[in-house]
């Protein structure tokens, strides 16, 4: 038995030494050796805790049915050039089909067969005679658009949260809340803040598109735009200078090629060290990047990013390899934040900031005090009354609460959780400290009544704890169970909630059960104690 307690007690030395050394780093800087051996990481606040950014963002997912609607036009038209259909135009109809209009009706078949059946997911559901011709309307299947929508949504949330990873944000929360919007929350975010919401919410929808060289830019601009064009306009801005230069371009609406194809995303400097953006191609978009090219010798390629053309340089050639620029007059600033954006990747869909909320770092810093100031309060008041109501074996309970303080602040600091603590986390720790003390207080019960029917104070210490035991578990785990779906699927507050909760719980499992039953029985069994102050 002593053996066995002589584990006990050194299982328990073990846990206080493991935990002092995941918190020595929230009390301060740790030396540099600490750091390349043993874990260095902080108790994580949460926003309201340490201040940051709170934003609210909804994905206008329809834009990513017309980004597919586009690019499916550009497929259809290559699948009639290889069929050797002849058509005099395609154009977008509504979000969500397009038009073709074949030159010859007796074509229709041909069409159904070799371009269609090419097409995922579209179906004709029109076919209009005109002219000679005819004109059929393909339409997207409902269900493919509700899933483009869902995909829209969702790699909208890994690329914000790979931008914020590269804009250097420690420890971002980023997540979906509801259908089509996003929670983003930087905490610590002190800095910068409007710079980081113009990276977030940037679609950085880089498209290239062949300028119409058969349009009169000029009756655009009064209103008689050419069917399947619009006018785009490059904004120059010369270093120094106080007013912006507007140029309009003709451009057909058809996308040829986006960014969704792109690799790589760099800075470079020119020979007049102005900077530009040197772009990388997958090989299925340089193969497709090279084939327009080609066909287009002569015209003029758009680099269209956010709808703001970039350049517009003449097609002298093939152009092989997978690679292009983007030229402008940057800032070395803005040259990184749009290589940045590039590179984590396009927004499938534009998204608009429903709501900003910054949480300055005077209000962190009170809820930290306050919430502070209630966890001790409470477990002041509570050491007071277990020691008053139980004596000493209040007193080993109380022993036991502080460790499971200590023990929960631990555990949420491990390299391998990173939990978070928020102001709804302190709420969950005040009252895993109110269960964790009850564990003991059914214990102390139990083994008052064993006292009072007459046995040894050890045979009814023994009583208590085995009796008490399956009562402790059974609340501790079906509190667990219930706080579970708040970890998996809760936000922000209620997720910071549940995790403190949880933890707590199973802390106090060991605190309540394994380490004042050690205690008790070094007692008994060391000091050879023969009555029991309850």
């Amino acid at each position: 038995m002593i053996q066995n307690l002589q584990l006990r007690m050194a299982v328990i030395a073990a846990v206080l030494v493991v935990a002092a050394f995941l918190l020595y780093p929230s009390f301060g800087p740790v030396p540099d050796w600490w750091k390349k051996y043993l874990p260095d990481n902080p108790v994580r606040l949460g926003l309201d805790l340490q201040g940051g950014l709170h934003l609210i963002l909804e994905v206008e997912a329809q834009k990513a049915v017309e980004a597919v609607v586009d690019q499916t036009m550009g497929e259809a038209a290559a699948a009639m050039k290889d069929a050797k259909i002849r058509y005099t135009d395609i154009l977008r109809s509504s979000f969500d089909s397009f038009t073709v209009h074949l030159r010859d009706a007796g074509e229709e078949g041909l069409f159904d067969a070799k371009v269609i059946e090419k097409l995922n997911n579209f179906r004709k559901t029109a076919a209009t005679p005109a002219g000679g011709g005819v004109e059929i309307t393909l339409k997207l299947d409902p269900q493919a658009i509700e899933e483009i929508e869902k995909r829209a949504v969702r790699q909208a949330v890994d690329t914000i949260r790979n931008r914020v990873d590269q804009f250097g944000v420690a420890e971002p929360d980023v997540v979906i809340h509801g259908t089509d919007r996003i929670i983003v929350q930087l905490p610590g975010l002190k800095e910068d803040v409007n710079r980081a919401i113009d990276v977030i919410k940037r679609q950085a929808r880089l498209e290239f598109k062949l300028v119409d060289e058969k349009g009169d830019v000029d009756k655009a601009l009064r209103g008689d735009v050419p069917p399947g064009s619009e006018i785009l306009y490059k904004i120059d801005r010369s270093p120094g200078a106080t007013t912006v230069t507007r140029s309009p371009y003709l451009v057909r609406k058809q996308i040829v090629l986006t960014g969704d194809a792109l690799t790589d995303a760099r800075v470079r400097p020119d020979d007049f060290g102005r900077m530009y953006i040197a772009m990388d191609f997958s090989r299925a978009g340089g193969e497709i990047f090279e084939r327009v090219t080609g066909a287009h010798v002569g015209e003029r390629l758009a680099i269209v990013l956010d709808n703001r053309v970039y350049s517009a340089p003449v097609i002298k050639d093939r152009i092989a390899g997978g690679h292009a620029i983007i030229e402008g007059h940057f800032t070395n600033e803005e040259a990184h934040d749009l290589a940045l954006v590039l590179r984590a990747g396009s927004l499938p869909a534009p998204v608009k900031i429903l709501e900003n909320r910054t949480v300055g770092p005077s209000l962190g810093a009170d809820s930290v005090r306050l919430g502070r100031n209630a966890v001790v309060l409470g477990l002041v008041l509570v050491i007071i009354g277990m020691a008053v109501y139980y004596r000493l074996s209040g007193v080993v309970a109380d022993v036991a609460l502080v460790l499971n303080l200590v023990l929960i602040f631990a555990i949420m600091a491990s390299p391998g959780l990173r939990a978070t603590l928020t102001l709804p986390g302190l709420a969950g720790i005040a009252l895993t400290m109110g269960m964790a003390i009850d564990a003991n207080i059914l214990i102390f019960e139990r083994t008052r009544e064993e006292l009072r029917m007459g046995k040894s104070a050890r045979a009814a210490l023994e009583n208590g704890y085995s009796k008490a035991f399956s009562t402790i578990f059974d609340a501790n785990l079906t509190t667990i169970l219930a706080a579970l779906p708040l970890i998996q699927f809760g936000t922000g507050p209620v997720k910071g909630f549940a995790v403190t909760l949880c933890i707590g719980l199973m802390v106090s499992m060991f605190t309540a059960l394994f380490v004042t039953r050690a205690i008790f029985d070094y007692a008994y069994q060391v000091k050879r104690f023969k009555t029991l102050s309850i």
